[in-house]
């Protein structure tokens, strides 16, 4: 077998956070600074970091992928989510870093009560956008305190054995796959910057710059992008600032004559050069150091989103075909993992790691496995019940009788990222078990099955994936939806279907994910995840056409976790038509061991 994409080596110590956080208060000191903020983040305000970025992870040993540390002389705090409550305990020294909560607090909200007066706390303008920045600002100055930029990074000049940043070859992004020629793209938003009366935009999103100018690379784990800074001008021409160890000729040719590629170093020159001009800037996703370039430059600096981000989510036909395709071959992957499972799970054996393996070997055997679209959460019982649970050598259990077992993984084809969660019982399931995975069940479809105008947004029909649990008292604490790219980030804007006031409306070609769950600490999780397509508006018989969702993933949902008492004759209708769906179309693609299995599995209810 060819060398595993995911890896289950142990990346965090807790041993390390004393003397790491001891070099890093000297470093401080010696720096006149009294504090440091350390954000899970790279210049290009990535989820996913190359490994030299991993700085909250080398300082903290949480390797989660959102959220940030502030470190001060005597005190330090460590910032999660929802998602990652338990594996922050169980990861970083809690004697050292206190866990505190990232949405409802955040380093903005914990500053004001635990800097000193006079004091200066440092950041890196490089790893900050210019709204989280004002955010620190106004918190530090609450505190009667200072929040000063840092020239350099005091994390790399304490750090070691630092990994070099990564340098990947940069590749075209064909057209039968991307559905639109670079230049048409650029072409488009250049005349929508004319009409907004800017001249350039800086784009500093991997995924934009990607998009943009149809190119992928290899620079962050399973997530295919090349990391460079662009400058789009209104005549559709750009500047790429691309290390040249990226570059080759079947790049450069597919770039062509309007798009000049530049060396890293000269994009501050560039911003240098904007004088006078107009320039638009997210503040929501560019880095500050940009915002205090141009400032400082004389630009006439216009903030507003991102205008890649939009059409790169409405996905064209083209793209939408190759993720429906992409998910039908993972289905037949899966399809067969899970049989293969149904028949080695039960003798008692078989571990979480040994699981993950032999799913990614069956994703290989498509031959068109890019990668991996995260390290794959295959959690056991009670490590199930933590959301982002990473299964590593040291935490790998075996899978018990009687335990439920979730698997959360995607892949990264050429045509499209998938990404599916699972729960699957292995022996006898309690009727809690079944109560709480049925209610789960009955929110995937109520927002499978949503229909809703123009204008709604994801924070509107979250409550439909909720209401089964809260009727029972329970909920859970992360997203119901995130937004899943074209063989780009598995996590993607600007959408999103979650409690959270995303603004940004559903739109047609836009693809999310379905995924409500429920998670007991210390007995099991539950997760039942599918991806869906916005569908275009339909007269429905009603005054306003309706938009609705079409459902891309094709594998089965556990029947032996389905308490039929529980759904209603709908939900028990469009669960059966799902699962003939998945066999009808799975079916004729995997071997007949497989198929003996998936007849069964999708069995009428």
């Amino acid at each position: 077998m060819d060398k595993p994409f995911q890896t289950y080596d142990d990346t965090s110590d807790a041993a390390t956070c004393a003397p790491r956080l001891a070099a890093l208060r000297a470093e401080l000191a010696k720096r006149g600074l009294d504090g440091f903020v350390v954000p899970h983040s790279d210049q290009h305000m990535g989820e996913y970091l190359p490994a030299y970025a991993e700085r909250l992870a080398w300082l903290t040993a949480f390797t989660g992928s959102a959220g940030a540390s502030v470190v001060l002389k005597d005190k330090a705090a460590v910032f999660v989510d929802g998602r990652y409550t338990l594996q922050v305990k169980n990861q970083t020294d809690t004697q050292l870093f206190e866990p505190r909560d990232l949405v409802a607090e955040g380093p903005q909200g914990w500053i004001p009560d635990n800097l000193q007066e006079g004091a200066k706390l440092g950041y890196d303008p490089w790893l900050h956008t210019a709204h989280g920045v004002a955010h620190l600002k106004a918190a530090a100055e609450k505190a009667g305190g200072t929040l000063v930029a840092v020239e350099s990074n005091p994390i790399d000049a304490v750090w070691s054995d630092q990994p070099a940043p990564p340098v990947t070859q940069a590749k075209p992004h064909a057209f039968n796959l991307a559905g639109e020629q670079s230049e048409a793209k650029r072409l488009r938003l250049g005349e929508a910057l004319k009409k907004a009366g800017v001249e350039s935009c800086v784009v500093t999103l991997a995924d934009s710059v990607c998009w943009l100018l149809n190119i992928r690379g290899h620079d962050v784990p399973h997530t295919p992008f090349t990391l460079a800074f662009a400058i789009l001008h209104d005549d559709g021409g750009a500047d790429l600032f691309l290390d040249p160890a990226k570059r080759n000729p079947d790049l450069m040719a597919h770039l062509g004559n309007s798009v000049q590629v530049h060396a890293p170093s000269q994009f501050s020159a560039a911003l240098d050069a904007t004088k006078g001009k107009s320039v638009l800037v997210d503040p929501a996703t560019a880095a500050a150091a940009i915002f205090d370039r141009l400032n400082k430059a004389g630009a006439k600096i216009k903030q507003g989103p991102d205008p890649c981000q939009l059409p790169k989510a409405c996905k064209n036909s083209l793209e939408i075909e190759g993720m429906r395709k992409a998910h039908i071959r993972d289905g037949a992957a899966l399809a067969r993992f899970l049989a293969w499972f149904a028949g080695n799970a039960a003798g008692g054996e078989l571990t979480e790691i040994a699981a993950a393996e032999t799913l990614e070997g069956f994703r290989r055997a498509t031959g068109v496995l890019s990668d991996v679209s995260f390290d794959t959460i295959s959690g056991a019982g009670s490590n199930g019940a933590i959301v982002h649970y990473r299964v590593t050598r040291s935490t790998n259990r075996t899978i018990g009788a009687n335990e439920m077992f979730l698997l959360d993984s995607g892949a990264q084809y050429p045509d499209g990222t998938t990404d599916v969660t699972r729960t699957i019982m292995v022996g006898e399931a309690t009727p809690e078990m079944r109560d709480r995975f049925t209610r789960v069940l009955k929110g995937h479809i109520a927002l499978a099955t949503a229909r809703f105008p123009d204008g709604t947004i994801g924070m509107q029909l979250d409550s439909f994936a909720r209401r089964p649990l809260w009727e029972a008292g329970l909920d859970y604490d992360h997203g119901t939806g995130h937004g899943v790219g074209s063989y780009l980030s598995v996590h993607e804007g600007p959408q999103n279907i979650s409690k959270k006031p995303v603004m940004q409306p559903l739109k047609p070609g836009m693809v999310c994910s379905n995924e409500p769950g429920f998670y007991k600490t210390g007995a099991f999780g539950i997760r039942i995840e599918n991806l869906v397509v916005v569908r275009e508006p339909e007269d429905v018989g009603g005054e306003r056409p309706m938009m609705s969702f079409e459902t891309i993933t094709l594998v089965p949902i556990d029947l032996n976790l389905v308490e039929s008492s529980l759904l209603t004759d709908g939900e028990r209708g469009w669960l059966n038509a799902y699962h003939a769906r998945v066999r009808d179309v799975i079916s004729p693609l995997v071997d007949e061991e497989t198929r003996t299995w998936l007849d069964r599995a999708t069995r009428t209810i």
